[in-house]
């Protein structure tokens, strides 16, 4: 059976460490971009740079892709989860962030990826003050 663009992309994604970034360039176009809900990334240049930062600054990150729904001949949703854990955050322990990203192909490359999740579980929730407010307004609002 042959794979989908979205598929190996998802399978290439998912293997993805600090040592073999180079690899982002067969899944993204040189002039992709890249937008979460606490960035955006213009280049392939700059998603890899992005990237290096990002495994740099973790102990242990890994996605796994859960469903993908094909839009169109070149839109895709992917579901996801990752896992991560940073040195500075929960202590060092895993954090669990589910989330989505709406992937735009030209050929069997991605040229516009655009990630779905909520930041606050990523991030604010983990920081030692912030994290206590937030948990209190989660109460209060609850």
């Amino acid at each position: 059976m042959t794979m989908t663009a979205a598929e190996r992309f998802a399978q290439g994604f998912a293997a993805l460490n600090k040592n073999n970034l180079e690899q982002l360039a067969e899944l993204y176009h040189d002039d992709m971009v890249f937008t979460d809900p606490l960035h955006t990334i213009q280049g392939l240049a700059a998603m890899r740079d992005y990237c290096a930062n990002l495994y740099a600054n973790v102990r242990h990150i890994d996605f796994t892709f859960h469903h993908c729904q094909q839009l169109s001949d070149t839109e895709v949703v992917l579901r996801w989860t990752m896992t991560f854990q940073h040195p500075r955050l929960q202590r060092g322990q895993p954090i669990a962030v589910e989330g989505c990203s709406f992937l735009q192909f030209r050929g069997d490359k991605v040229y516009r990826h655009r990630d779905y999740f909520d930041a606050g579980a990523l991030l604010y929730e983990h920081l030692p003050l912030l994290g206590r407010l937030i948990a209190w307004l989660k109460r209060r609002l609850a």
